[in-house]
């Protein structure tokens, strides 16, 4: 059987769950990864694959496709050898479902506080993030108030998170945000615990605020800023070779030369 193929966008948070739960499983050979230029449109041949849909991840193998990074987890995590990533006693499968359930709401307070244009809507959207770190907080003191992880060690609802908290790297540099050092201990815990392990390294700081930056003028998915001819996503120049961005995201936008990308 042909090795199966995963079309993902470079930087995507949600292929890198996949990526992550292959390294812990040891598995990273089993599939080929394919970038699909998130700046250009989607190229006939694939959108026939995936049945008209834009979103990736999508793997491609001799069966047929399967979408979704949640469902590509749970399937691979089936499919490819030991070690199990998912919990396999149905009761703390059911937690950490629950837990992985809050992904959403968290992940949307992300994306709309980093294209957030309005400057008086700042502290709202701060206040918002804030919100979803205190939940999480809530739920892991809940059920496990004195580990790092979930249980034991890293497992599905840490590949679920992880690349999020890396992407919301861009909340740091361009909304100066962090956790206040009080009444979050348990969520910065984990989060620190995440970012730092090993099988989770896919992706740089440096890399997330240099791709998102257009994400900071309410642009996504490669689509283009007023005056710009070149998305921060575009595959060359490769982003280590461009500068930092300014940090001022309510200011006067960068220009394609500012950002490097000519």
């Amino acid at each position: 059987m042909a090795k199966p193929i995963i079309y993902h966008i470079a930087a995507c948070p949600f292929s890198q769950r996949v990526e992550i739960l292959l390294a812990l499983k040891e598995q990273l050979h089993a599939v080929t990864f394919e970038v699909v230029d998130v700046t250009k449109p989607r190229p006939d041949w694939l959108l026939a694959k995936t049945r008209g849909t834009t979103s990736l991840p999508a793997m491609v193998m001799d069966r047929g496709v399967i979408k979704e990074s949640l469902v590509l987890l749970r399937y691979l995590d089936a499919t490819l050898p030991v070690p199990r990533v998912l919990r396999q006693d149905p009761y703390e499968h059911a937690i950490e479902n629950m837990l992985v359930a809050m992904e959403g709401d968290f992940t949307a307070a992300g994306y709309r506080y980093v294209k957030n244009r309005d400057l008086a809507q700042r502290e709202a959207m701060r206040e918002a993030m804030l919100a979803q770190y205190r939940r999480l907080d809530d739920f892991l003191t809940w059920q496990s108030p004195d580990g790092v992880f979930l249980f034991e060690e890293f497992g599905f609802a840490e590949c679920v998170f992880t690349p999020l908290f890396m992407r919301f790297w861009f909340l740091d540099y361009y909304e100066d945000f962090d956790l206040p050092a009080e009444g979050f201990e348990r969520v910065r815990r984990w989060r620190d615990a995440c970012l730092a392990y090993p099988a989770a390294q896919q992706v740089s700081r440096e890399s997330i605020v240099k791709l998102y930056y257009d994400y900071t003028l309410g642009k996504g998915n490669g689509a283009l800023p007023e005056g710009r001819t070149k998305s921060s996503f575009a595959v060359e120049p490769d982003w280590s070779q461009r500068p930092w961005p300014p940090r001022d995201k309510y200011g006067r936008a960068a220009s394609d030369a500012e950002l490097g990308l000519l």
